[in-house]
């Protein structure tokens, strides 16, 4: 029986703490939409962002769609959203848009919010919008790129 060095009993050593801690997160997938407790954007009705020019709490009226449940301030907005559920629903699953943008996943908060071009993005922070408005096109361009990899 081959006895393993002091070099390599060591690299194993070290190698199977960092196993432990990163192989949950290499191996699996992130949920496509950003929920905490199962609801979807912070409970934010994401029609509102375009009827209402900003975030308004959901109430009530409430979809599932993708795994997540979303909130509406109306019957009428739920209604809106589940006729065409991806005119409203934000990009990047209501993940960050700038952490997207720059290959990871990070949550959001409601008011740090931008529509472009017919489409909600929402950020983790205001400075993040803030860096996410310098170059709104580039990092649309990076986030769709890094998008399906983020996701496992």
């Amino acid at each position: 029986m081959t006895r393993p060095t002091r070099r390599a009993a060591l690299g194993l050593t070290l190698t199977v703490p960092a196993l432990m801690l990163t192989g949950r997160a290499a191996l699996a997938a992130e949920p496509e939409i950003y929920a905490e407790a199962g609801i979807a954007i912070d409970g934010s009705d994401p029609v509102a962002y375009f009827a209402e020019n900003g975030p308004v709490p959901g109430g009530s009226a409430i979809l599932d769609w993708k795994g997540a449940t979303w909130r509406f301030a109306s019957s009428g907005n739920a209604a809106a959203f589940d006729a065409d559920p991806m005119a409203y629903a934000p990009q990047f699953g209501g993940y960050c848009a700038f952490a997207a943008s720059r290959g990871y996943l990070a949550p959001t908060i409601p008011e740090a919010w931008t529509l472009h071009n017919g489409q909600l993005f929402l950020n983790a922070s205001l400075r993040a919008r803030t860096l996410w408005l310098r170059d709104i096109e580039g990092n649309i361009a990076k986030g769709r790129a890094n998008w399906p990899a983020i996701l496992g």
